[in-house]
């Protein structure tokens, strides 16, 4: 959704039809998503066959096995370990107490600054329920096949869709030929968070709407271990799904939370990187790190 000067009537019918487009679209492919991309894998194969020898010498890379589809991120069981008893034993927001010792354990696991706090601006939570979102449009023209580099992101990632409306704050880039390798990065792995719930939002919609654009957060699945690096490109999901934030697709796959319901509970934390150190993409803590 983008920030606009629209009639809060309208902007309040327009969020609440997206919201549940989404969730329509989102149960259809909690139902027949899996089916799908077997046909995408078999259909995508087939058309390969099909391209003219010359064209296959410079298109080698697309060809994908199965077990490259279904291949996972690894597990940091140590760090799950380390997690289990510093987690609610439900989706409770975190206690001061609790918040203090797991962004002490996170910070020393990935070896950067891990925070729930930035400029005095904190979430309304940092455990939740995370929800898988669609892809966003990056640039005007951009389309859904676009977003694939491969068979693999394809079918891995191509049942996800195309959000009807842009992220919070629009395009990722003006156009086409300026989308950079940056932006490209940011779509793959954004979130979505309820900052319209933030403490003090309401009062300083400018200044905070400014603070969370491209923000960078760690987000921790803690029952596996697996993380992510990502950052903040849309506000939602809405109260009334029952979730806390959403995830881009390949945040989910990440995550080891793309398949079934394609939800799950989940850390996410301010990630303190003036200097822009902290790629994005899949982060993976050390065995000596993770004793701790």
């Amino acid at each position: 959704m983008q920030f606009s000067s629209k009639k809060p009537g309208f902007e309040y019918l327009r969020k609440k039809w997206s919201a549940r487009h989404r969730a329509s679209q989102n149960r259809f492919w909690e139902k027949h998503g899996e089916a799908l991309k077997q046909v995408a894998i078999g259909s995508l194969g087939g058309l390969m066959l099909l391209t003219p020898a010359k064209s296959l010498t410079v298109q080698t890379h697309l060809f994908a096995s199965r077990d490259d589809v279904l291949k996972g991120y690894d597990k940091n069981v140590l760090l799950a370990e380390s997690l289990s008893d510093k987690i609610p034993k439900d989706l409770s927001p975190l206690e001061k107490q609790e918040e203090m010792s797991i962004v002490e354990t996170l910070s020393k696991s990935f070896g950067f600054k891990v925070t729930a706090q930035i400029d005095n601006i904190r979430l309304n939570r940092n455990f939740g329920l995370i929800g898988g979102e669609q892809h966003l449009l990056r640039y005007p023209g951009d389309n859904l096949y676009a977003h694939a580099d491969t068979t693999v992101d394809w079918a891995k990632y191509g049942s996800a869709g195309m959000a009807p409306g842009l992220g919070a704050w629009g395009y990722f880039a003006p156009s086409k030929s300026e989308f950079t390798e940056i932006a490209k990065q940011r779509e793959k792995y954004y979130l979505a968070i309820q900052t319209f719930l933030v403490p003090g939002y309401a009062e300083n919609v400018a200044k905070y709407r400014d603070f969370f654009k491209f923000r960078k957060m760690l987000v921790v699945n803690p029952k596996t271990g697996q993380a992510v690096v990502a950052v903040i490109a849309d506000a939602g999901p809405a109260e009334w799904t029952g979730k806390h934030l959403g995830g881009s697709p390949e945040v989910m796959d990440v995550l080891g939370l793309s398949e079934g319901l394609r939800q799950g509970p989940v850390l996410y934390f301010f990630i303190d990187d003036q200097s822009d150190q902290v790629p994005l993409g899949p982060v993976k803590v050390t065995e000596k790190l993770a004793k701790i």
